[in-house]
């Protein structure tokens, strides 16, 4: 490994010795503050350096979550073709330009100038010279302490070898630890934000939920392997807590000025054009808008009433007395009274048709009763000519 990466070890050694000959024109040159900002500079170069990678990456990441309703309709279509299916899947991502490795790119680019930056920081701690790194060179970033723990030292070194380096097994593990926090808080953040803000939600596909799955993942291994084995030392956490702050500044300021249409970044943004005069909109979605705007303000809400109110309240379609509605049994007792009445107005007239027989046939009074009965059940009904009784 040591002699594939050599050219990598002279490149990254020589960039931060460069660095710390510039930043010893400002601090002492054995202090953590010359070698602590060599190592944060060389991640600046470096992530700049990969700015092309991370807009392709961009790209990539948004041309998936677009493709996976159409990747899913292949798989469940050539799920017992698995030649086949991996035929349709390279014939889909060249129709559409895009790269599944794309996404991958800066972290497989950084990669190597990770693992050299820890191999250099392990010869350091080693005393050993590595790259440009000389015998004098080496014992300045061996003094080098940021916030009293050795660049070069582990959270699990012994006692012996961090007092070797000149600083207490206490300092090194707190400064460790709140490191590894901080660099796996803000990893978590950085997923986060792109799930929540930069993804449209509108379509569920499995790509979300791989995400949410990794936004939970990298930030325990990062924690586990800057902890545990192989551990990482001072040095290298600081770069990789300044590599995740820089990829959290260039994802927010992305997603701010070009969101993924249909997430929640991309409404905002249009707001804000919008709200800048600098939107340009079809006249009828304005209006439409406008319209719904108004119906929502003049919208009331209608008012709460007690219990007698809703009582009193006409129910059905029933109408009272002067032309307003009336319950059904108000209206069914009101034709029984008028039935009455004109019964009564036309008995006279009756009875002065009537026979001179004062005994009424078997079965009359019943008869009566029943109609009478049928009266008041049914309301107002035509009296019976004498004729037929």
């Amino acid at each position: 490994m040591d002699t594939i990466l050599s050219p990598l070890y002279y490149a990254v050694s020589w960039i931060i010795v460069q660095f710390h000959s510039f930043y010893s024109l400002i601090f002492d040159e054995n202090s953590g503050a010359a070698w602590g900002l060599s190592i944060v500079s060389l991640v600046v170069l470096i992530r700049i350096c990969l700015i092309p990678l991370f807009v392709k990456q961009i790209k990539s990441t948004r041309n998936m979550q677009a493709l996976q309703p159409k990747m899913k309709a292949i798989q469940e279509r050539y799920k017992s073709d698995k030649q086949r299916q991996s035929e349709e899947m390279m014939k889909l991502y060249k129709e559409t330009g895009t790269n599944p490795l794309s996404s991958c790119l800066p972290i497989l680019a950084q990669s190597p100038f990770f693992i050299s930056l820890y191999q250099v920081l392990s010869h350091i701690a080693n005393n050993q010279t590595v790259g440009v790194i000389n015998q004098s060179l080496l014992e300045s970033a061996q003094k080098a302490h940021i916030f009293g723990a050795p660049l070069a030292a582990k959270f699990l070194d012994t006692p012996e070898k961090i007092q070797s380096l000149g600083a207490s097994v206490t300092d090194v593990r707190v400064v460790t630890v709140i490191m590894i926090v901080l660099m796996s808080a803000s990893q978590f953040y950085t997923q986060r934000q792109l799930m929540t803000k930069n993804v449209d939600l509108t379509v569920k596909t499995p790509f979300m939920q791989q995400q949410k799955m990794l936004m939970y993942v990298f930030p325990v291994m990062f924690a586990v392997f800057g902890i545990g084995f192989p551990g990482f030392p001072v040095g290298v956490l600081l770069y990789w807590l300044t590599t995740n702050v820089w990829t959290m500044g260039q994802q927010m300021f992305v997603i701010r000025r070009n969101p993924t249409p249909g997430s929640k970044a991309f409404e905002e943004r249009q707001q804000r054009l919008r709200a800048k005069g600098k939107l340009k909109e079809d006249p009828a979605e304005v209006e439409a808008r406008k319209a719904v705007e108004e119906a929502r303000q003049n919208r009331q809400q209608p008012k709460r009433q007690s219990k007698a109110q809703r009582q009193t309240q006409p129910t059905g379609g029933a109408k009272p007395a002067g032309g307003t509605p009336q319950r059904r049994t108000r209206a069914g007792a009101g034709s029984s009274a008028s039935g009455a009445s004109s019964d009564a107005s036309e008995k006279p007239s009756l009875e002065k048709k009537a026979p001179q027989d004062s005994k009424p046939k078997g079965g009359s009074s019943a008869t009566g009763s029943r109609n009478a009965k049928s009266g008041q059940r049914k309301g107002q009904q035509r009296p019976k000519h004498p004729s037929k009784k």
